[in-house]
């Protein structure tokens, strides 16, 4: 691991203005010069022993868990969550456990115990590909890492990376479960940074590769997540996380769904699905959405939801069981999802 700088922050204010200043200083302008925040370090570290990511400075932000961003509260509006809350706080609080069940599912299907007693929500939203090509420099090209050396995972073992959403430059997967929760709720992140705050609808949080895959999210420089809003309704409690993967425990996701639905009389009055592990970003999948709005759920319009789900997919040499295990993953959340008490 490389020498670098620790600062360690009392207060939101004070994280953000050490990274503001240190980020303008003339010894950091070279190329690959960074400033990191840290949370739970569970990628950044494992990251920087690797080489992959090389911060010149760390900002530990830790302690400002004693304040705001460690909290959770729950009113009528929703719930509010502190983004240094760690996941298995989250996943085991009997309001989300009870009202928000896709929250919880998402968390404790996601990771081990052990790192889920240290990983943060905020870092979680956060986390970088599982690529391999990103995660090891002894390849040369891939525009995640290196901008412009190229993507040896297009024509190299592409069997973990997406199928959605894709570019020329970049097929490397999202590997997270709790964002596709958040996107199916229509969650909403507040964000501190050098020009106050503001609040993101989640769904805008994470950005396709396109010609820019070394830029992930909307968040600019200095920016930090200060707390994620999910709003209550109708289709928070009819909700559910399904995730498909080679081994039963701390693996990533092969194809997952997350489903929540308001239905009356037998028919699907509102629904919102994302799609994990398929795409290089949480995916919606509003095709299957707009089938299934109005119907009722069954086996044939599940069928036809996960078919219109799939239509824009680009498998690769060693990927293409994708397309056919994301539409049965999909059916059967939706299935699951329609056996759910009203």
């Amino acid at each position: 691991m490389r020498p670098f700088e620790y600062l360690t922050a009392r207060e939101a204010p004070d994280a953000i203005a050490a990274v503001s200043e240190i980020a303008t200083r003339a010894d950091l302008s070279h190329e690959n010069a960074t400033v990191q925040f840290l949370a739970g370090g569970t990628t950044l570290l494992d990251l920087m022993k690797l080489d992959v990511m090389r911060p010149e400075c760390i900002v530990d932000i830790n302690p400002l868990a004693d304040g705001d961003l460690g909290r959770m509260s729950v009113s009528e509006h929703g719930l509010r969550l502190g983004a240094l809350v760690r996941m298995s706080d989250a996943a085991e609080h009997p309001e989300i456990k009870r009202n928000y069940p896709v929250l919880s599912q998402s968390l404790l299907l996601a990771a081990s115990p052990q790192l889920r007693n240290m990983a943060t929500l905020g870092g979680n939203l956060l986390q970088r590909t599982r690529c391999s090509y990103f995660r090891d420099i002894s390849y040369e090209a891939c525009n995640k890492r290196r901008p412009g050396s190229g993507c040896a995972a297009m024509n190299g073992f592409n069997r973990n990376h997406a199928i959605l959403g894709g570019s020329e430059a970049c097929i490397a997967s999202y590997p997270g479960d709790f964002a596709q929760a958040l996107l199916a709720l229509d969650a909403k992140i507040e964000v501190l940074g050098p020009n106050g705050p503001r609040s993101i609808p989640f769904a805008q949080l994470h950005k396709r590769p396109e010609s820019t895959p070394e830029v992930e999210t909307l968040l600019a420089p200095g920016e930090l997540i200060a707390a994620i809003e999910v709003p209550t309704g109708a289709s928070t409690k009819r909700s559910l996380y399904l995730k498909i993967r080679d081994r039963e425990s701390y693996e990533f996701a092969l194809a997952s769904a997350a489903v929540a639905m308001d239905r009356q009389d037998g028919i699907v009055r509102h629904i919102r699905i994302a799609l994990g592990g398929v795409a290089t970003v949480p995916w919606r999948a509003r095709e299957a959405e707009m089938i299934l709005t109005g119907s009722v759920l069954d086996e044939a319009s599940a069928g036809r939801a996960a078919d219109a789900a799939f239509t824009g997919a680009r498998p690769r040499l060693h990927n293409a069981f994708k397309v056919a295990l994301g539409k049965e993953t999909l059916i059967r959340a939706l299935l699951e999802v329609a056996k759910l008490e009203d």
